[in-house]
């Protein structure tokens, strides 16, 4: 079966761990810090502060940006559920608008709509390795005199009009989960040029302490360690080889592929393709006939998140986002990690043009 995703650990890795181990620093040491300085320089920013996880970061960014009780905050329900609880978390209430259908990320007209008196923060979510019109959101929250939190967890190494992804608004979030486009096994990251907003995100991931045992005020234990710093070192020097893999894969499926829509890529932007994203008809059918033929593809997301149980039981039973409940039903991802081998990438653009032939071609009359 050839994997969604082959998470890529090597010696460099490995030869990182064992020496931070040997070293007896182990909790947000010396090897967190040079991490954090090397992906504020990859990212373009003057601060990145390392955390426990990706969730963990978009917590505190919230939080340090002062979102919480009676703010709104306007994203998108077609992404992954920690985009939206971050937000509640923070004692925030997310107000879920649709995407653009041709990009799969959130849709500036009616970020524009959603706008209230409520309303503190734009979360969008540069979905799948591509960003969103971060352009038109900065213009918006200019306008409005809002915030503006870019969520970079699958986008990292992306750029638009020749910025990088978590370069954007007032904060950048990024995980750096097993599967993303670069690992430290579990952690995240925020990424600022606000020197106040850093502070804030230091204090807040361990503890609110500025020095040991003081405690300036009541934070969380949020901290990255240095073994997983370690691998983050040696994923980094290695991401820009590993998206360009990605987009020679991405490359191959748009010009083989056939009776599916293949990803399009919004003009100024480069795509890093964290997942490569179909649309297919009779998309369970379609999953089930990739997997007899060897192939694991996979559905992200299956469930917006305003129909999530969870999100239901909140009030947001009548939110209706017509693109993101029709484009659910028919998104399927296909392997796109660089640990493929050109055979294997022709496995998957035989397989997806037989199934897709049998099924019949997804049109728009499709959706």
């Amino acid at each position: 079966m050839i994997p969604i995703a082959r998470p890529a650990m090597g010696v460099e890795e490995r030869d990182l761990v064992w020496s931070a181990m040997e070293s007896g620093q182990l909790a947000q040491g010396e090897r967190v810090r040079s991490f954090e300085s090397q992906f504020a320089d990859f990212v373009g920013t003057r601060h990145a502060m390392a955390t426990n996880s990706g969730t963990s970061a978009l917590h505190l960014a919230f939080l340090g940006l002062g979102i919480g009780p009676g703010d709104e905050v306007v994203t998108v329900a077609f992404t992954f559920f920690a985009s939206a609880s971050a937000i509640v978390h923070a004692g925030a209430r997310p107000v879920f608008v649709d995407i653009d259908e041709a990009t799969y990320t959130i849709d500036p007209d009616q970020v524009e709509a959603a706008i209230t008196p409520k309303t503190r923060a734009i979360l969008p979510v540069s979905l799948y390795g591509q960003m969103a019109d971060m352009q038109a959101l900065e213009d918006i929250v200019r306008r409005h005199d809002l915030t503006l939190v870019e969520d970079a967890a699958q986008s990292h190494g992306a750029t638009t009009n020749g910025r990088t992804s978590g370069a954007w608004g007032s904060a950048g979030v990024f995980s750096f989960y097993a599967t993303k486009n670069m690992t430290t096994g579990e952690g995240g990251a925020v990424t600022t040029d606000d020197d106040d907003l850093a502070e804030r995100v230091r204090l807040l991931r361990d503890h609110g302490m500025t020095v040991r045992y003081r405690h300036e005020l009541v934070g969380y234990n949020a901290r990255m360690t240095d073994i997983h710093a370690s691998i983050g070192l040696a994923q980094l020097a290695k991401l820009p080889a590993a998206n360009a893999r990605r987009q020679e894969i991405a490359a191959r499926y748009d010009s083989e592929l056939r009776g599916v829509v293949t990803p399009r890529i919004r003009p100024g932007a480069t795509h890093v393709y964290h997942q490569y994203v179909v649309l297919v008809r009779d998309r369970d059918e379609f999953l089930r006939r990739m997997t007899e033929r060897g192939v694991g593809a996979s559905i992200h997301y299956p469930t917006p998140i305003h129909r999530q149980p969870a999100f239901a039981a909140m009030g947001y039973g009548d939110v209706h986002l017509p693109v993101s409940e029709r484009l659910t039903s028919h998104i399927l991802s296909l392997p796109v990690h660089p640990q493929l081998t050109d055979d294997e990438v022709s496995q998957v653009i035989g397989a997806t043009n037989e199934v897709a032939t049998e099924l019949g071609h997804f049109d728009e009359g499709s959706a």
